[in-house]
């Protein structure tokens, strides 16, 4: 899944324009942004993963790292490993926060999605029943009209060519 963002809303940012273009996004979208954005914590929480999902998070990681290696910490950095280990706990513990609002996310707008065929489903045969009705009526009329027409030939007589 190259290209397609992992979660729907990466910054406060997005979400301000996606709740000011709402005529733009699907109604669920825009829901979910509404809902993100009145969150402070699920702000907090879209602000670290959009960091963390960063190539600037990598770039600050490498310099830390090799400072920490090079200048304050001899082979074989048992304080840097623990500050990494409890780092990848909670970037993994944010990973999963977002995935369950995807996840949520995704539901919602299946949900949505579900509802709207349903009633354009009901809406389609409502508008083949009265097709179908009116196809009737209009057989029913021409067929009307095509006995009147015989019958009057037929009393007017064979007409002379």
């Amino acid at each position: 899944m190259m290209g397609a963002p992992a979660e729907p809303f990466r910054t406060s940012g997005s979400l301000r324009s996606t709740i000011k273009t709402s005529s733009l996004h699907h109604p669920t979208v825009v829901a979910e942004a509404r809902a993100r954005f009145s969150n402070i914590q699920l702000r907090i929480a879209d602000a670290i993963t959009a960091f963390a999902g960063s190539l600037n998070f990598v770039y600050i990681h490498v310099l830390i790292f090799a400072v920490w290696m090079l200048f304050f910490e001899k082979s074989p950095w048992p304080t840097l490993t623990l500050v990494v280990s409890l780092e990848a706990i909670f970037l993994s513990t944010f990973v999963m926060i977002g995935q369950n609002r995807q996840a949520a996310f995704q539901q919602a707008k299946a949900d949505h999605d579900y509802l709207h065929s349903e009633r354009k489903l009901t809406e389609n045969t409502e508008i083949t029943r009265t097709i179908a009705a009116l196809t009737a009526q209009i057989k029913t009329l021409t067929e009307e009209i095509h006995g009147h027409v015989v019958t009057e030939e037929a009393a007017d007589g064979p007409a002379d060519k």
